[in-house]
């Protein structure tokens, strides 16, 4: 099995010199990473027993598949993974005692004030009521126990091996991660590029909050307000816009009072979203804390898109986000056992659902209980952190072109 890997990872890291790619810098490595979510997940999915035919096929199929077919191939790999992840979810967490009618008939409780909601709007409307369903009490530390011992990994934060300052905490794998292995799902609250103007402290975004990742299509995802998670099931819910709360002021530069004139932050009350339900002890939801590695060392995962089909709500809970403004209603096509969009005209085995535009990480190779680094990948068209050292300046370059 270790050769017919070799065999995968040297294909692997020729994809980006491969003339099929479009010439749009950017559009290349949309392409490039794609190519690679589709080797790594399906690798992933065929198992360690797969035979040199299995390998073969699938570099074939990467080969030679356009890439909206892998772009389904890879939501259907990450999907199968997630669906897994949330049946032992509720394994751990769902009373044993109850049938699968008696868990849905959840019961009603005011909601609960959470750093989540605070990100998003500070006041509920006065009659709003959330669901929220019976749970055994397992605690935070419990969960991420319980799941090592159904899937073989888990996560956990401890002190960053890197050697600087600036390193914190860091993101680690305890048990056993096999390649194309979802590590990790990024929390947060969600932004199209419609709502960038809502995300705190726009539009010098990032200037205080290192939890901000973005996705090839513009969307934003702040992992901020999650935290490290919770140990309870909580309702998230909000009417209005984020206002800064006074404790968060800061000194101002001249520069910064030029940017607030220019571009103020919107303050309106009429954007927000309808009630969620979130599992708060999930052991995945640490994403935001992988550190990107220092210098001589290679990333073990990279991020994957992933739009979570609304249409799921048993898995709901364990989908770590909310999305700011309300979620994208999209034509929906059947994939095996994944909805995704379709960009064609026929409207048969369609129908219009939501999805949510969400992160995952995904583990380019065996991880064993060792830290999580992520290629950061940041813009080579500003001033980039001392301790930033490029995986690939290349990439770097054509992610930001």
């Amino acid at each position: 099995m270790a050769v017919l890997f070799q065999k995968f990872q040297k294909f692997v890291g020729t994809l980006a010199k491969s003339p099929t790619f479009a010439k749009d810098p950017r559009r290349l490595q949309f392409e490039t990473d794609i190519n690679r979510l589709f080797l790594y997940t399906s690798y992933n999915r065929v198992g360690k027993d797969a035979e040199e035919a299995d390998i073969e096929e699938i570099i074939n199929m990467a080969s030679k598949s356009d890439l909206a077919d892998q772009e389904k191939q890879v939501q259907e790999n990450i999907h199968s993974q997630i669906t897994n992840f949330c049946t032992f979810m509720d394994q751990m967490l769902l009373p044993e005692s109850k049938s699968d009618d008696e868990t849905s008939q959840q019961h009603t409780t005011p909601p609960r004030r959470s750093g989540l909601s605070l990100a998003i709007g500070r006041n509920a409307p006065p009659n709003t009521q959330v669901d929220i369903p019976e749970t055994k009490p397992l605690t935070f530390a419990e969960s991420r126990q319980r799941l090592k011992e159904l899937m073989g990994y888990t996560l956990d934060l401890k002190p960053s091996q890197i050697p600087h300052e600036q390193a914190g905490r860091g993101l680690f794998v305890d048990g056993e991660a096999d390649v194309g292995s979802v590590i990790a799902l990024y929390p947060g609250v969600i932004y199209s590029p419609a709502y960038y103007r809502y995300i705190p402290g726009y539009p010098r975004v990032d200037a205080q909050n290192p939890y901000l990742i973005t996705r090839y299509d513009g969307t934003v995802i702040n992992g901020q307000p999650w935290g490290t998670g919770g140990e309870t099931r909580e309702a998230w819910t909000q009417s209005s816009v984020y206002r800064p709360h006074p404790s968060e002021a800061r000194s101002e530069t001249g520069s910064d009072r030029v940017w607030k004139m220019l571009s103020k932050p919107l303050e309106a009350s009429r954007v927000g979203f309808t009630g969620e339900v979130l599992e708060r002890r999930n052991p995945l939801a640490l994403a935001h804390f992988a550190n990107h590695p220092a210098k001589g060392t290679e990333p073990n995962v990279m991020v994957c898109p992933y739009d979570f089909p609304l249409n799921e709500k048993g898995m709901r809970a364990y989908i770590p986000n909310v999305v700011f403004g309300g979620v994208e209603e999209v034509k929906m096509k059947r994939f095996g056992s994944f909805w995704f969009k379709s960009r064609g005209e026929s409207n048969d085995g369609q129908q219009t659902g939501p999805v949510m535009k969400s992160l995952a990480l995904v583990a380019t190779r065996l991880i064993r209980d060792e830290e999580v680094y992520l290629n950061y990948r940041l813009s080579n068209s500003k001033r980039r952190p001392s301790w930033y050292t490029p995986v690939d300046e290349e990439e770097d370059r054509r992610r930001w072109s």
